[in-house]
């Protein structure tokens, strides 16, 4: 059993592809940036960016094979881990039809007040949000 929730899928653009005919290794963070929209909308409606600020800290990704044009790719998100005032997305990538992985990799995002410039707390609702949805236990732990 998979430990996502969470998928989108969408199909390789034309304009994601590099030289060689193979999705461009800084686009695979644009993947993983519409499904952690997706999966915040699906958690907090249309209103979820207004709603909440946070700003990306960490970005990783592992290339397990290329994408191409044309195919549709399926794309899993999940909070893995709540801290104090940040979160851990984790996310993988398959080919749609045959279920090959083409990458995999996590975000670490750290809730933001924009008045002062620096990161605050995870609101006590957001965090419920979260633990609902993914059916996790966790305790706030220090960023």
């Amino acid at each position: 059993m998979t430990p996502y929730k969470f998928s989108t899928h969408f199909e390789v653009r034309f304009r994601d592809l590099d030289a060689l005919g193979h999705v461009n290794n800084a686009v695979y963070l644009t993947y993983f940036e519409i499904a952690r929209l997706q999966y915040w909308k699906k958690l907090f409606g249309s209103e979820a960016l207004a709603r909440y600020s946070f700003v990306v800290v960490r970005a990783e990704c592992n290339y397990r094979s290329p994408a191409l044009a044309g195919e549709m790719l399926q794309v899993f998100a999940r909070v893995s881990e709540l801290k104090r005032s940040s979160f851990i997305f984790q996310y993988e990538i398959v080919e749609g039809h045959s279920g090959r992985i083409v990458a995999d990799g996590l975000t670490v995002q750290a809730c933001f007040d924009p008045v002062v410039q620096r990161a605050k707390p995870i609101p006590h609702d957001l965090r419920d949000s979260i633990l609902g949805f993914e059916g996790i236990e966790t305790r706030p732990a220090s960023d």
